[in-house]
């Protein structure tokens, strides 16, 4: 191996000789990969296939004093470090050109104590690996929606999915994790121990340390729960909008309805002739009861008149699955994303025209149902702030062919400047694609107190390639 070129804190490149690399390789037990290596651009690669950046140095983790190892390294040389977990985030955080590249997508282990109704996962850990074991008992974390997804960078932006609004965020369910600071010091934080840094990486990203393991608490779920899709002619849009928003505000928390407007994918339980058509599908689960979840989704149905319906028992690891072949890897992604208290006319006739103008086929307009047991959470007991709302919208734009850019973000930009009067100013932190403006917007009236965490646990900004919070 010749020397390697790295970019520093400072924003110079700095020469790594063989000296400095034979004491990383000591300092870590995983695979160091450098540009030139034959696994070099496969192992690069992330989620979101816009973001295309050479770290000069992968160091593959296989555990924490791998984490520990490399920090130190990098603190020493004052090389700037990036870090990534599954490697889903949608801006690319994990990645910087000359960066050295902490990669944790290796340490994917998820230990479930039934009788306590715990868990602790690694943070190269999807959600298919937290969900594969904590339904072996009939327990689960709520999560996202997406199975690919890595639990560390879904957890440490807030975390939302089908069971938060019975079940809370899944920060809201953790317990305690492990973090290795901006020194390489492994240290414990719960609710006991460095309770100011539990505070902040609930929410706050991962501006303050790299988590490598987490502990949550459990819920029963299923190992069946009624849920699935309704889908509704475009023509009825508007209609079953303004519907939905005022079946919304019945809702108990165990029920959770999504709403998303793009062409209609290739399900089975849709006639071959509806493949490809503009759609909105309603989309719903029912964590409880099953009779009780069976009536509450059969009143969906009298919103209009639907094409097609696959509500049914699911089982919960299979539903939280469905939709992984809209979301592979290996496409290009934009999103644009708003955070609402309320539905109102104005908002549902700008989604009505701008779904019917979307970019791409693959691309879709999706609003969450949030609310319910999120929102009984005070606005300052953890590092995220939303909780006043109701709805959460991203804008998806998604397409194959980079000559298509410029015609998909346009489009994403313009719907998110048309919805934005309608919007809280406040954003969540996971779907900002790009813009450091968004920042305050994320993080809201905690800010502040975030920065002055930071200072505590990263005075000189060590971790800095991410939706950062500037030590204060």
């Amino acid at each position: 191996m010749s020397d390697v070129k790295a970019l520093t804190l400072d924003g110079e490149t700095r020469q790594l000789d063989e000296a400095a690399l034979d004491d990383l390789r000591g300092r870590v037990r995983g695979e160091l990969i450098f540009p030139g290596d034959p696994n070099y651009d496969d192992t690069r690669q992330i989620w979101n296939a816009m973001i295309s950046r050479k770290p000069s140095i992968i160091v593959r983790c296989s555990g924490t004093a791998d984490v520990m190892g490399a920090v130190k390294f990098a603190r020493q040389h004052r090389l700037l470090a990036s870090v990534r977990g599954a490697g889903h985030n949608i801006g690319g955080m994990s990645l910087q050109d000359g960066a050295i590249l902490i990669d944790l997508s290796a340490m994917t282990s998820v230990r479930v104590d039934p009788e306590g109704r715990t868990a602790v996962a690694g943070p190269g850990a999807t959600l298919g690996d937290v969900d594969h074991e904590t339904q072996a008992y009939g327990l689960a974390v709520p999560v996202g929606i997406n199975s690919t997804t890595g639990i560390g960078g879904l957890t440490l932006g807030g975390g939302f999915g089908w069971l938060s609004r019975s079940c809370g965020l899944t920060i809201d369910n953790l317990v305690g994790a492990e973090v290795v600071t901006a020194a390489g010091e492994r240290i414990k934080c719960d609710a006991s121990h460095h309770d100011d840094l539990f505070w902040a990486i609930r929410g706050g990203g991962g501006n303050f340390g790299i988590v490598t393991a987490f502990e949550y608490q459990l819920h029963p779920v299923g190992p069946e729960v009624m849920s699935g899709p309704i889908v509704f002619p475009f023509d009825q849009a508007k209609h079953i909008l303004g519907a939905y928003r005022a079946f919304c505000a019945g809702c108990p928390d165990e029920l959770t309805v999504w709403a998303v407007i793009r062409d209609a994918p290739p399900l089975p339980f849709l006639a071959e002739e509806v493949h490809g058509q503009r759609v909105l599908i309603l989309v719903a689960l029912y964590n409880g009861d099953m009779a009780a979840g069976k009536k509450a989704l059969a009143e969906l149905r009298n919103l209009g008149q639907p094409i097609a319906d696959g509500f049914a028992p699911h089982p919960f690891v299979g539903f939280q699955q469905a939709f992984d072949p809209l979301l592979t890897p290996g496409a290009r992604n934009y999103w644009k994303s708003h955070n609402f208290t309320q539905l109102s006319d104005e908002l549902i006739d700008c989604l009505v025209d701008y779904g019917a103008r979307l970019p791409s086929p693959q691309s879709e307009i999706f609003v969450a149902q949030v609310g319910g047991a999120i929102n009984r959470v005070a606005t300052d007991a953890t590092a995220y702030p939303h909780r006043d709302v109701e709805f959460v919208m991203n804008v998806h734009t998604r397409w194959e062919d980079a000559t298509d850019d410029d015609g998909c973000v346009s489009w994403a930009r313009e719907f998110f400047a048309a919805t934005q009067p309608f919007a809280t100013g406040g954003v969540y932190v996971n779907f900002i694609s790009e813009g450091e403006d968004r920042v305050a917007g994320a993080y809201g009236v905690n800010y502040d107190r975030l920065s002055r965490v930071k200072a505590t646990y990263d005075p000189d900004n060590f971790f800095r390639v991410n939706q950062n919070i500037t030590p204060g």
